[in-house]
């Protein structure tokens, strides 16, 4: 499949630092206090009762296969399916762009993504709702749901990626509907397996978001489009035709690099 790669202007390597570790920094700061508030001064309120009455519906309206839809829902944003899906995607991006810039950008993403989710689960101590776990709670708060900012921070980078570079637009649309639905399911299986309050999930699927907005932002901003092979085929057209037809013919031109 033909690529379209985007004329990029070249990174300021300390300005892409101070950028991303300001904003990581930024960030978790926020969601800290967001979780704080939750937990210090909304619990209990109006807020958190609702809360416990969704962990409380979704428990009650557990079925064995929903147990097992769910069970993969949440596995799509496990730990171990993140980085073996994110190796899989650097070498398939590296290879099919030619370049190791969009590889680089999904490793910021999901890293950049685990990093601000472990400060803010150190600051923010909430427990996890009071319905029966269908996974092994780990010792991290149950504030922000990591699950679901890893899968926004990660579908979402593949599905940007794919929509700027995939010549084929009903592929790139595929992949992009399916990159979006997976968010959704992991947020709605952690909340249904009782891993997750309502909010755990939404303030992690804003913060996955607001990191990956930034990732591309800076490593990714929109540029020119060019299309790799269609250049290569014209330019190697341009090299062999030297007739004066070609020369003046507007069609054969080679693109303004």
């Amino acid at each position: 499949m033909s690529a379209v790669v985007v004329d990029y202007p070249p990174l300021r390597p300390r300005r892409v630092a101070v950028t991303l570790v300001g904003g990581g920094l930024a960030l978790a700061l926020l969601l800290s206090v967001v979780g704080w508030t939750i937990v210090t001064w909304l619990t209990p309120s109006a807020l958190t009762r609702w809360e416990d009455s969704v962990n409380q519906w979704a428990a009650d309206a557990r079925t064995p296969t929903w147990n097992s839809i769910s069970h993969v829902g949440s596995y799509l944003a496990e730990t171990v399916t993140c980085i073996a899906l994110l190796v899989v995607m650097v070498l398939v991006l590296r290879w099919w762009l030619g370049r190791w810039r969009e590889s680089w950008t999904l490793t910021a993403a999901i890293v950049g993504e685990l990093l601000v989710f472990l400060v803010v689960t150190a600051v923010v101590n909430r427990p996890r709702p009071l319905v029966p776990h269908l996974d092994a709670a780990p010792p991290t708060s149950s504030f922000p749901s990591g699950h679901t900012g890893a899968a926004v921070a990660l579908y979402g980078c593949i599905a940007v990626i794919v929509w700027r570079s995939a010549r084929n637009r009903a592929l790139a649309g595929v992949v992009v509907v399916v990159c979006t639905v997976i968010p959704v399911c992991v947020a709605s299986a952690r909340i249904y397996r009782g891993m997750h309050h309502p909010s755990d999930v939404l303030f992690g699927a804003l913060g996955g978001g607001t990191w990956l907005l930034l990732v591309l932002a800076t490593l990714l901003p929109l540029g020119r489009l060019t299309t790799v092979r269609e250049d290569r085929r014209r330019a190697s057209g341009a090299t062999t035709d030297t007739g004066p037809s070609s020369a003046a013919d507007p069609a054969t031109q080679l693109p303004a690099r």
